[in-house]
C-alpha cells in the first residue's frame, strides 16, 4: 500500500464530478476503480489517502491517473477576487482533479451521455463491460470487467447496444468503433495532436457534437483548455457569465473551471 497526503484532492467530489464512470463509492470513506486492465482500491480520511496497491504501480499509473503532480491550489488561487460565483463554486468542489483517462473508453462514455444522467450512464457502461469485456481478477479475488476494445463493437448490428440500456446511442457507439478499426480514426495520432485539431478530428465521428468532444478532449486527452458546455453549465453562464466566460484569465485550464461550475451546479 502507498500513502499519501494530498490537498484540493477528494474522491468523493471527483467521483461524483461526471468525468469519470467506473470508479465507486464501495464504503464511507473507501473507493474502487477500474481503468484499463486495472483495479484500485483507495481510502481516504482528510487529506490523507491509502492507496491499495504497491509502490511502482502507484508511481506508474495511479499518480498520473489522478493528475497527483499539478498544482489546483494554484489555479484556485489565481481566480478572480470580485468573482464571488467562480470562487463559491472553487470552494464548493476543490478536491476535484481531472483524471486522465483511457481515449477509447471516453469516447464511447461521452457518446452515451447524451441526454443522460450520472446513475444510468453508470448502468450502461457496466452492461457494456460485462457483456463485451474481459472478466479479471484481483490478487484477493474480486472479478471485475475490463472496457471492451473498439474491436468487439466494431461488428455488432447497430442496435446491438439497445441490450445495453443504451437505446438510440446504440449506433453512435457502433459506427465510431467501425471509424476506429478502419483507420478512419487514428486513437494514436489523436493523442499526439494539439486540443484544436483533436477536436476537429473528433467531430467527425458519428454522433459526435461540439460537448462530446470537448468532454473527450478534457478527460482523456488531458486537454485543460477544453471547455464543455452542457445545460448545467449554460445555466451558470446565463446566470453569472452573460457576456461570455473570461476564458483569457485562466488560459490553459480553463476545463478546471468547468469542473468546478459543473459540480456546484449539479449538487450545491
Amino acid at each position: 500500500m502507498v500513502n499519501i497526503t494530498k490537498d484540493n484532492f477528494n474522491l468523493a467530489q471527483i467521483c461524483e464530478s461526471g468525468q469519470c464512470f467506473r470508479m465507486f463509492k464501495e464504503s464511507e470513506n473507501l473507493y474502487s476503480v477500474i481503468a484499463g486492465n486495472r483495479y484500485l482500491e483507495v481510502e481516504q480520511q482528510g487529506n490523507k489517502c491509502t492507496f491499495y496497491c504497491d509502490e511502482t504501480e502507484y508511481e506508474e499509473f495511479w499518480k498520473n491517473y489522478f493528475d497527483l503532480d499539478r498544482d489546483y491550489a494554484g489555479y484556485i488561487k489565481n481566480i478572480d477576487p470580485k468573482d464571488e460565483y467562480l470562487l463559491d463554486a472553487a470552494a464548493f468542489g476543490s478536491g476535484i482533479r481531472i483524471l486522465n483517462q483511457d481515449l477509447w473508453e471516453m469516447i464511447v462514455t461521452f457518446l452515451i451521455s447524451q441526454q443522460n444522467n450520472i446513475t444510468r450512464i453508470r448502468r450502461c457502461i457496466n452492461n457494456i463491460c460485462e457483456r463485451y469485456g474481459e472478466k479479471l481478477t484481483t490478487s484477493s479475488g474480486k472479478a471485475f470487467y475490463t472496457f471492451p476494445e473498439a474491436g468487439a463493437l466494431a461488428g455488432l448490428k447497430e442496435d446491438a447496444l439497445m441490450e445495453c440500456n443504451l437505446g438510440y446511442r446504440s449506433k453512435y457507439v457502433v459506427r465510431a468503433a467501425g471509424s476506429v478499426v478502419s483507420g478512419e480514426v487514428d486513437l494514436e495520432t489523436l493523442r499526439g495532436l494539439p486540443y484544436q485539431q483533436a477536436r476537429e478530428i473528433l467531430l467527425k465521428l458519428y454522433g459526435v457534437g461540439g460537448k462530446v468532444a470537448d468532454c473527450i478532449c478534457l478527460f482523456a486527452l488531458h486537454h485543460l483548455e477544453a471547455f464543455p458546455i452542457d445545460t448545467h453549465i449554460n445555466q451558470a453562464m446565463t446566470g453569472h457569465y452573460a457576456s461570455g466566460f473570461p476564458s483569457d484569465r485562466y488560459k490553459g485550464y480553463e476545463g478546471v473551471m468547468q469542473q468546478y461550475i459543473f459540480y456546484y451546479e449539479l449538487f450545491r
